[in-house]
């Protein structure tokens, strides 16, 4: 009797070890999205820099930003984009994208001199390192505000 109970702790220990000692799978979460820097072009487009922040314990690589953008509560268009971001853990990049804006969010930005409120809302697909498929990850930033920047026309941060 005393030799099954030895060997059975014998194997509850040696099970509890090899447990721990596996793999540690890593936190995944949806990155931050905003936009670092607007620039209105002569044709009308806007050229963006959107920041992408992983806050995944993971490196991540970013490969595609499907958002609809509001622009002081006007919906100003939609950001459809191919990326190729390898963004690591806990850090940040930008993507440069190009929309052209509805007419009422052109007019927002173009009186100038102001901030003006901006929203984005929709995915961005990436591939963590532990996964082998892209993952599509809801983005929903609001409260955000864009400044104009001084001496530097058509510039807003």
């Amino acid at each position: 009797m005393k030799a099954y109970r030895t060997a059975w702790l014998t194997v509850l220990i040696a099970g509890t070890f090899l447990a721990a000692c596996g793999p540690v799978r890593k936190s995944v979460f949806p990155p931050l999205v905003s936009v670092q820097q607007l620039q209105l072009s002569p044709d009308g487009h806007w050229r963006m820099q959107l920041r992408i922040q992983n806050n995944s314990y993971e490196d991540v690589k970013f490969t595609q930003v499907r958002l609809a953008m509001k622009v002081h509560g006007v919906a100003a268009g939609r950001i459809e984009s191919a990326i190729d971001l390898d963004i690591p853990a806990l850090s940040v990049d930008v993507a440069d994208v190009h929309i052209m804006p509805s007419a009422p969010a052109a007019r927002a930005l173009s009186d100038g001199g102001q901030e003006v409120p901006y929203e984005l809302v929709g995915t961005v697909s990436g591939i963590p390192e532990s996964d082998s498929k892209p993952r599509s990850f809801k983005v929903h930033s609001e409260q955000h505000w864009l400044s104009p920047m001084p001496g530097i026309p058509g510039t807003w941060r």
